[in-house]
């Protein structure tokens, strides 16, 4: 499992009884976590003065209760060189997952040690924190998501990470539609990253779902690696899709075409001062030799 154990801002305190006690910069979040199944508090004295709680509904979906007053709407916080805007959303995300900076890392990495320009092209590419870490690193990005609140966040978060000046383009767009066109302009890119969600709509009401639509996606995108790409990467939040599943599927796609090395692992968020680790999602990556 890979963890990142320098994003100082963000701590998980404690786990116990489906919940993660978390310090987001400051503010003390209570959120629902299904892999969370035993009982025990390392340290309840710090189950106190929580800002907020996320509290499910037997309905689908939830709320949050805010137990802090002054509690303010939206809030920064920070990793490395690069700052986050963060608000509570409906369905208890902050728009940030502390878990994929390992990811952040890599990509930063990747282009870093390129003599060339890079060009990348960030699908599902929601409020931005792998788009910013690779503007960071000096590529040029092209951000696509379907929704234009998560796109307009992207651009806020441009904003509080300097970064509003560097060659970005943002398009609210179904990703696989964009890909088709991107095809037919004859548009390449020397890296590509995608956290596809389970099941989601485009901007036109378009269907999407993993299991039905991923395979279409990856065999598309390949096409739009250029001559020397550098890395293909998938995230994935979605239970039961395995991490072989990944590989195997960039193994038949973008391996035919580009011989590379394919690797998979789990995300995972470290607990403060514990040996414990929260599971997070997994990634399948293809990268060049």
């Amino acid at each position: 499992m890979k963890t990142v154990k320098d994003f100082n801002e963000y701590q998980i305190l404690d786990m116990a009884n489906g919940m993660k006690l978390e310090l987001w910069n400051g503010v003390k979040l209570l959120r629902p976590d299904p892999q969370i199944i035993w009982q025990e508090k390392a340290h309840p004295e710090l189950w106190e003065d929580i800002d907020a709680v996320y509290h499910r509904s037997k309905s689908g979906g939830g709320s949050w209760e805010i137990k802090n007053p002054k509690l303010k709407d939206r809030w920064t916080i920070s990793y490395r060189d690069l700052t986050f805007n963060l608000k509570l959303m409906s369905f208890k995300h902050t728009g940030l997952f502390p878990e994929q900076a390992y990811n952040w890392n890599l990509i930063s990495e990747k282009i870093k040690s390129t003599d060339r320009k890079v060009k990348v092209l960030n699908l599902f590419a929601y409020t931005g924190a792998a788009s910013m870490a690779a503007l960071n690193a000096g590529a040029e990005v092209v951000h696509v998501d379907s929704s234009r609140g998560m796109v307009d966040w992207a651009k806020e978060n441009s904003v509080s990470s300097k970064l509003d000046k560097k060659p970005i383009r943002y398009m609210v767009d179904d990703c696989l539609k964009f890909v088709k066109r991107e095809i037919r302009r004859g548009n390449k890119y020397d890296i590509i990253l995608m956290d596809p969600p389970s099941f989601g709509r485009g901007s036109k009401n378009e269907v999407w779902n993993i299991e039905n639509s991923l395979y279409e996606l990856v065999d598309l995108c390949s096409e739009l690696l250029s001559e020397e790409p550098i890395l293909f990467l998938i995230n994935s939040y979605t239970t039961g899709l395995s991490m072989t599943v990944l590989e195997n599927i960039l193994q038949l796609t973008v391996n035919k075409k580009h011989k590379g090395i394919i690797s998979s692992d789990e995300l995972g968020l470290p607990m403060k001062d514990s040996n414990l680790i929260l599971p997070c999602g997994i990634y399948a990556r293809w990268e060049s030799k």
